[in-house]
């Protein structure tokens, strides 16, 4: 290992934090050691093959919680204090055991996305459901819902909060981890993404930004504030954003079978505004222990007015001649998370709990004309609460021989009741299980896990988690309980052939689970609107429903670059039990007459696999003549296959056969100014359901630009679009022999944006 020495001290600590890669160092001076006494500590590069220590109870924290490395002189000598700031995001990541992509403050704030899931589909392997350059369901490997399990601070994200409500300025880094592991939980079986909101006091910050988007000549105005500062012995951190958007749909319905041919076309204008607040409270009453509490708070509201026609049909009869309709909705969400840590014994503490509500209300009114001129009234309404309660425990010690050994219990309730209320012509529709509908689960588990390094060449992770798992939903006059446990074996690797090189290689073995939401084990049927037939089934939920099961193996090749460079190659397989699937069947209703229902069901057996590539670095670094471009590449080839479904096409829900991003930055020589762009592009697919139903979806590519203006140190103002060449969405799901195909625009959005640090 490489030595310092004592004299000038500065420029030895300054060249160390530099090897380190550190985005911001702090070295303190002492007065100069005399010239009898020239030992030197030890202190270990970037390039040394050892496993990021454990923190050691007794070691002072940074304003981030992060150790303060002291390294003990001989006597006669000064004492050597550096303290370390934030690394960048591929030295984390090539230090990490368990394979993990972190995304920090510099890349989340690049684009001025307008919100979580913008930022995320430029990412290996991540793909966005929805309309292109509107954000969407966030999905890892093209996996489906629920695949990728989300958390906001380490904990599961709650009662149907989107990640577009979240404001990219709110956000400090993201982790994705590709395997799960023991500490993080096994309902992963596509990942997970973690997203860190801003943290504790490192430095004063007094930030805001103005922005307005435009999409169509509608304006979607927004704003953002952040300040990071000290109180005393109190260090907080408070952000707060709202936004307003204001936009419209158009799209066309064309419905086919043996007897029908019809187009129908429908528009839309949708409102939407909310508010979201974030905070953290740190206080460190002793020597080794802090304290934090962490708010939050987010509302959100909106209403949608729309109406539909029908062109004269080719083949059959309209089920109606027109409809009008409007939709008001609101969302809100309270949860006050604690943290205590402390040292004990040889190790140290952490106890994390929390509680939290959320509220999503909707009324829906529907008027259809029919043909022969009455008309059918639809009004319904919907108003759901979500309460959770967690309580976590954690311990970690540094062992003898490095071992790193975490162990944790965990606790989590969560209660959804529901009331729902629909009629036709103001007559309440039968419901088998009533209109006060309800479902709980409480989850418990166990983890150890134990990170080491086995010799110069291999670091090893070992883990192992055991949750037991019941729900319970229906009525009060009607439940139904699932009760089951999950173990999950975890096993990480990474092997460097030189230690002191750049190539590494990771392998994953591990066993992960999908568990079944709150609102999908209600065991309530939904009706549908207008005729019911196999493209416009009822919906019902499923109290039976059981957990599915996945075993799995990563293997990962990596290789980073000068400065912030890398490349990586990793591939991924998954062995699924007890497959959830939404299927459509005729079922028959308690009158003797039978409706089209979809139902999520357990279906059998699947397996999924892929290959994930990612290239970045910057041209300048490669060859000292070229210009400073920063360069970006990820592909994604996914194949999954169903079992129980014959193919072709028997795939995973929503899985596309890859995905592709290129893009790009410049900072401009001579001139405040940078400018960017990036290609995001899905291939098209068809999903076989089952041995009737398939579902299509159409190519989606979107192209991002931007260009930021640093007016001076504090004032930048940066113009971004979303969207450039838009195209339209084509999806076409096809039951039974009827295929219904729906077409929708999508537009440029754009956006100006003034950022200041007051």
């Amino acid at each position: 290992m490489p030595t310092l020495a004592l004299t000038p001290l500065r420029t030895a600590c300054l060249t160390l934090l530099t090897s380190l890669g550190a985005a911001s160092s702090q070295a303190q001076t002492p007065a100069p050691a005399t010239p009898a006494a020239p030992a030197a500590p030890v202190v270990q590069t970037a390039d040394t093959p050892a496993a990021e220590p454990a923190v050691k109870p007794d070691a002072k924290p940074d304003a981030k919680g992060a150790p303060t490395t002291s390294t003990a002189a001989p006597a006669g000598t000064q004492r050597v204090e550096i303290t370390g700031g934030r690394e960048i995001d591929t030295e984390l990541r090539r230090r990490s055991t368990a394979a993990k992509i972190v995304v920090g403050r510099d890349e989340i704030s690049k684009y001025g996305d307008a919100s979580v899931g913008e930022l995320l589909k430029r990412l290996p392997g991540v793909t966005i459901q929805g309309q292109p350059g509107r954000g969407g369901a966030i999905r890892m490997r093209g996996l489906g819902s629920g695949y990728t399990q989300i958390l906001l601070d380490g904990e599961r994200v709650q009662g149907g909060l989107s990640l577009d409500t979240i404001d990219p300025d709110q956000v400090e880094r993201i982790e994705i981890i590709r395997a799960p592991t023991a500490e993080t939980g096994a309902r992963a079986i596509g990942g997970t993404i973690n997203i860190i909101t801003r943290e504790g006091f490192v430095k004063r910050l007094n930030d805001l930004r103005l922005s307005t988007g435009l999409e169509q000549g509608r304006a979607q105005p927004g704003f953002s504030w952040s300040r990071d500062d000290k109180l005393g012995e109190l260090d907080y951190n408070v952000a707060l954003s709202a936004f307003k958007d204001n936009r419209s749909n158009a799209s066309t319905i064309q419905t086919e079978s043996a007897d029908t041919d019809r187009t129908e076309r429908l528009s839309s204008v949708d409102h939407r505004q909310g508010l979201h607040l974030t905070g953290r409270l740190q206080l460190k009453p002793v020597e080794g222990q802090s304290l934090m509490l962490m708010p939050l708070v987010i509302y959100s509201e909106g209403d949608t007015r729309r109406q539909s026609t029908f062109d004269a049909p080719v083949l059959g009869t309209l089920p109606y001649e027109s409809s009008m309709g409007s939709t008001d909705w609101r969302f809100s969400l309270v949860r006050l998370n604690g943290q205590w840590r402390l040292p004990v014994g040889d190790g140290r503490l952490e106890v994390r709990g929390g509680a939290g509500q959320a509220g999503n209300a909707s009324h829906t009114l529907r008027t259809e004309l029919l043909t022969s001129g009455s008309k059918i009234n639809y009004d319904d309404a919907v108003d759901a609460t979500e309460r959770s309660l967690n309580l976590n425990a954690k311990y970690s010690s540094l062992l003898e021989g490095d071992h790193q050994l975490v162990m944790g219990a965990e606790l989590d309730s969560a209660r959804r009741t529901e009331t729902r209320e629909q009629l036709v012509d103001g007559v309440a529709v039968a419901n088998e299980f009533g209109n006060d509908l309800r479902a709980r689960s409480l989850r418990s588990a166990l983890y150890a896990q134990d990170e080491w390094q086995v010799n110069p060449n291999w670091g090893a992770y070992a883990g192992l988690r055991w949750e037991g798992i019941s729900t319970t939903g229906g009525s009060a006059s009607d439940e139904r309980s699932n009760r089951s446990s999950v173990w999950t074996p975890l096993l990480h690797a990474v092997w460097k052939p030189d230690p002191k090189g750049r190539d590494q290689v990771r392998i994953s073995l591990t066993r992960s689970y999908r568990s079944p939401g709150l609102s999908s084990l209600v065991g309530a049927t939904w009706r549908s609107k207008g005729d019911n037939s196999q493209t416009n089934p009822d919906r019902a939920g499923n109290p039976d429903l059981k957990p599915e099961m996945a075993t799995g193996i990563d293997l990962a090749l990596e290789r980073y670059l000068v400065g912030s460079g890398m490349l990586s190659v990793n591939l991924f397989h998954r062995q699924i039990t007890d497959l959830m699937r939404t299927v459509v069947s005729l079922t028959p209703q308690a009158d003797g007459s039978q409706r089209w229902v979809s139902k999520m069901d357990n279906v059998g057996d699947a397996i999924t696999q892929g290959v994930e590539l990612e290239a970045k670095f910057k041209l300048s670094d490669v060859d000292a003549d070229l210009p400073g471009v920063e360069l970006r590449s990820n592909a994604s080839i996914f194949r999954s296959r169903v079992k129980q479904v014959p193919g072709p096409d028997n795939r995973l829900d929503q899985q596309p056969g890859g995905t592709l991003n290129l893009g790009a930055d410049y900072k401009l020589p001579g001139v405040p100014l940078t400018v960017g762009g990036n290609v995001n592009w899905t291939p098209g697919y068809t999903t076989r359901l089952s041995e009737t139903q398939y579902l299509t979806q159409n190519t989606k590519r979107v192209f991002d630009a931007y260009a930021m203006w640093q007016l001076n140190t504090t004032t930048r103002v940066r113009l971004s679009a979303s969207n450039l060449m838009p195209r339209g969405t084509e999806s076409i799901s096809e039951v039974d022999g009827e295929t219904a195909t729906t077409l929708a625009s999508s537009h440029v959005n754009w956006r100006l944006q003034l950022e200041m640090k007051l």
